[in-house]
């Protein structure tokens, strides 16, 4: 598969150290796709689950390099952290192997729009306020996860391809649908005050481009459920990129992946 380019490209929600990370995915996303910018939008490593137990299979490593050597080679990466990796937020302004830390970034686009870059969890009362109560929100969703990971198991025995069963059941409950639409408006009245023209941020695992009170909302999305990205194309445009839709490897070497990284043994080195 042929390097496709953009002219930048905003991650999310990696949650590198959890289980359930579509690692597989993200590697060949990474791998096959190239930019000018690349954004790392908060949530990249999970330091909340690696405080409960040690998880970081070799295909972490693989994933981290491909974003350093990302680096080495021109692209400009920046790290805006979020609420699973706060602990990152004292080096804001700090450069470490060529990846610029920063607690929120404006994005100029290159049709001149002004976009501010956040992780989002800011605006979200729970995670501010009561800690505990969004730690244990955290646990209840990695339960969601591994039931996740044993559906799709079961459909790639079957030849079916990727499907988030979490995704669809979180968005059929009308509180999560509330919470959603509630953050929404929130971050869209900050960019509002901040008199920018759009706002790009993670958090909430659900990508989306809508255009609210002249205000463009970007999220872009997760990868322990969805697998999408937010992308700028060279005229400026913004677009979300479906990588189960689009990926270029094949069932076979998904499972051999899948079964790697659930396994805690070594990804394969081809």
């Amino acid at each position: 598969m042929k390097s496709m380019y953009y002219r930048s490209i905003w991650l999310s929600d990696l949650h590198l150290g959890s289980k359930n990370v579509n690692s597989a995915y993200l590697l060949d996303f990474l791998k096959n796709t190239d930019s000018e910018y690349l954004y790392l939008v908060g949530d990249i490593i999970d330091f909340w689950e690696l405080k409960k137990r040690s998880y970081w299979p070799q295909i972490n490593n693989r994933i981290v390099r491909n974003v350093l050597r990302k680096a080495r080679s021109g692209t400009k990466v920046i790290y805006i952290p979020g609420n699973h990796d706060d602990i990152v937020r004292q080096f804001d302004g700090q450069c470490l192997r060529g990846v610029t830390i920063s607690n929120e970034v404006i994005h100029r686009t290159t049709d001149g729009r002004r976009f501010l870059v956040i992780h989002g969890d800011e605006f979200d009362c729970v995670v501010r306020h009561n800690k505990w109560l969004a730690e244990l929100g955290s646990l209840a969703y990695e339960v969601l996860l591994t039931v996740n990971a044993f559906w799709n198991r079961m459909r790639l025995k079957m030849g079916l391809s990727y499907w988030s069963l979490s995704a669809f059941l979180k968005y059929q409950v009308k509180q999560a649908v509330n919470f959603i639409g509630n953050f929404e408006k929130i971050v869209i009245a900050e960019a509002s005050r901040r008199k920018v023209d759009g706002l790009i941020c993670g958090h909430i695992h659900h990508a989306a481009i809508k255009k609210m009170d002249r205000i463009t909302y970007n999220n872009t999305g997760d990868w322990v459920e969805s697998c999408t990205a937010l992308a700028e194309t060279p005229d400026g445009s913004l677009t979300i990129l479906r990588w189960t839709e689009m990926c270029a490897f094949s069932a076979a070497e998904e499972k051999k992946y899948a079964d790697c990284y659930r396994n805690g043994r070594l990804a394969p080195t081809s």
